[in-house]
């Protein structure tokens, strides 16, 4: 569908893309990986036509549609979330008017038996089909079922765009590039400012009902949830693998290691022909022996080892000065914003050398109970106090943005470093992928990840006891993120992870700590098998008791749901309504799956030569579209059914 064509990219004499070709298949999910740097934002600037290649092209067929979320971007202001989330169906609008003053001409016109009254019957029939096809009927619906599966609420939608923080604005953005359906989505990391449950929203939608996929993320879960394909850029090149991210890690390393031992069989090869010649070359016994191994040397096919990036991410945190047995206890804690809630009744007690993870829908209070830890906030009600000797060490995305500008990399850790650290900067700056000249870089022309890294090295500056994280592997490279894993399992310290990233937490943190419903809950064990017992418990109480949020911008409260009062037995039933209903959307969802894969199968069908004069194709087709659509209707009908129960509780 999309063929990329002999593409290269330079930028002063540094070649980023050497000669690169693949191509996009109908409907494939494409996972892009490559260490930071690698290119993969640039490819899919490239893609979506916002960035010219050097060399070579890339080409699309006629009426193709582009989808494209950055990592950042400008948003406007002046429309409610519903409104601006609606934008995607401008063109629905657009229809719906021509559609309407056609209607209205057939309706003033009179010359019935002539020629352009007939064509205003064939366009306005056109029109009506296609503002049916386009859910002109029920898109609605959509918006909302889109917004609310991102985590917005329904008193969301009516809020200006402005009220909301960065995040929540970005994920307005994502919504409308969702609900455009273009043919190929091409999406640089959409789950930075997602929480744990509207990324697995998302990680069905694209596995279930989006078009052609290309994907950057450092989510491996996620990554391995969407994608059935991954295309590694790496020093210029790209390893195409049709497989998704985590079997290719396996199959990259089963072919790197056959690689080298064809490199190293045929090496010892060539040493020993050249040791012949080398020997008998002055023997004119040997010399028709000699002339033919020389021949064979020219004869041979020299294997050539793939290049492998070793730049890599080295971290190792000083030694922990010894704490109090209990870094952090809360008693009896609570905090709200005027008469808005946050969290009440919260006990926790962290052990010295626990690590932990705050996990929980964005705006339940996990950043307020940080900073209330930090000593940020202290009007809160009950007992908070960190043990004795801790000495805290904080990494948030906000100290990344806070470093100043104009400094090099190398001058912003110069300016921190005291004593014999000194002298070792320029080892350190290596070990983060600082080496050489990247070390006189300044800051302003770093990227996202960049930045991260270097306000990481400023946090192993001093020797701390308890770190807390706040979403620190948003901008690191897998390979950078499994090293910062393992430095911090060695950690001799207490930990606190606020993060969203599943396979980050796995085998990390051994409690979770969640946020919701004006309560914080502690479950012992790693974060799958919280997320399991979630799943189980999904109906008792995630589901009966939505939880209230607070503003998404940082402190900024709005109104809270009141807790539900229903008695045991109403809320049985309402359990077996939901549990009803979503088996009916389940088997719906596999009708429309099973449509969408005939409908694809005939369009092929109907491109090849011998198929576009088959009527019997189209017909099939037009009628396949129509069962599609009822079948999508059927859906949306139960998915607002379904909100409305929920709702109501």
């Amino acid at each position: 569908m999309v063929s990329v064509e002999g593409l290269t990219v330079e930028f002063g004499g540094f070649t980023l893309f050497d000669d690169i070709s693949y191509i996009i298949n109908k409907k494939e999910r494409m996972a892009l990986v490559g260490k930071n740097g690698a290119g993969k934002s640039t490819m899919l600037k490239i893609l979506a036509g916002l960035q010219q290649p050097t060399s070579g092209r890339v080409s699309y067929p006629k009426d193709i549609t582009i989808g494209y979320l950055p990592q950042q971007m400008q948003l406007k202001d002046g429309n409610t979330v519903f409104e601006e989330a609606s934008l995607a169906f401008e063109h629905i609008h657009k229809m719906e008017l021509e559609l309407e003053e056609t209607n209205k001409q057939l309706a003033e016109r009179t010359d019935y038996e002539s020629e352009e009254y007939h064509a205003l019957i064939e366009r306005s029939t056109h029109l009506n089909d296609q503002f049916l096809m386009a859910g002109g009927t029920n898109f609605q619906a959509e918006v909302e079922k889109t917004l609310f599966g991102l985590g917005f609420t329904r008193t969301d939608l009516s809020r200006p765009t402005n009220e909301f923080s960065g995040g929540w604005r970005m994920r307005i953005e994502l919504a409308k590039l969702l609900l455009r359906r273009p043919d190929v989505l091409l999406l640089d990391e959409p789950t930075n400012h997602l929480d744990i449950e509207s990324i697995q929203w998302l990680e069905n939608f694209l596995s279930t009902r989006a078009n052609a996929v290309v994907l950057v993320s450092h989510d491996r879960a996620f990554l391995d949830g969407v994608t059935s394909r991954t295309v590694e850029i790496s020093l210029g090149r790209i390893y195409d693998y049709k497989v998704p991210y985590s079997k290719y890690v396996e199959l990259r390393k089963e072919y790197r290691e056959q690689q080298m031992r064809a490199y190293e069989n045929q090496q010892k090869q060539i040493q020993k022909t050249e040791e012949f010649i080398e020997r008998f070359r002055y023997k004119a016994t040997k010399a028709v022996q000699v002339q033919s191994r020389i021949k064979q040397l020219d004869r041979i096919d020299r294997i050539e080892v793939d290049e492998e990036d070793t730049a890599m991410l080295s971290l190792k945190f000083p030694p922990a000065p010894r704490s109090g047995s209990y870094p952090v206890v809360a008693e009896n804690l609570e905090k709200a914003y005027g008469n808005h809630l946050v969290f009440s009744h919260v006990d926790m007690t962290i052990n010295r050398g626990d690590k932990v993870a705050f996990v929980g829908k964005n705006g339940e209070g996990k950043s307020t109970l940080v900073k209330c830890i930090m000593g940020e906030i202290s009007d809160y009600k009950g007992r908070l106090e960190l043990g004795h000797n801790v000495k805290i060490g904080y990494f948030a995305q906000n100290q990344a943005q806070l470093l100043d500008e104009n400094l090099t990399v190398f001058d912003t850790i110069d300016r921190v470093a005291v004593g014999d650290i000194r002298t070792k900067i320029r080892d350190i700056l290596g070990a983060f992928m600082f080496g050489g000249e990247a070390s006189d870089k300044k800051v302003k022309v770093l990227s996202g990840g960049e930045r991260s890294r270097l306000a990481m090295i400023r946090l192993l500056l001093e020797p701390v006891n308890l770190l807390i994280l706040d979403e620190p592997t948003n901008h690191l490279d897998m390979r950078s993120k499994d090293v910062l894993k393992d430095a911090l399992r060695t950690f001799d310290g207490t930990v606190i992870v606020v993060s969203h990233d599943r396979d980050f937490l796995n085998g990390l943190v051994d409690k979770v700590y969640e946020f919701g419903s004006g309560k914080v809950k502690s479950h012992l064990g790693g974060i799958y098998e919280f997320l399991e017992k979630k799943k189980m418990e999904t109906l008792q109480e995630l589901e009966m008791q939505p939880g209230k949020k607070e503003s998404h911008q940082s402190d900024v409260p709005i109104d809270s749901k009141p807790e539900s009062k229903l008695s045991y037995e109403e809320r049985k039933e309402l359990s077996r309504q939901i549990k009803r209903i979503e088996k009916q959307i389940a088997e719906i969802e596999g009708i429309i799956e099973r449509k969408e894969a005939e409908i694809a199968s005939l369009e092929i069908q109907m491109n090849m030569p011998e198929g576009a004069s088959d009527s019997t194709l189209f017909e099939r087709h037009g009628l396949l579209n129509k069962e599609l659509q009822a079948e999508m209707e059927k859906w949306e009908s139960l998915t607002l059914q379904l909100e409305e129960i929920k709702s109501n509780v």
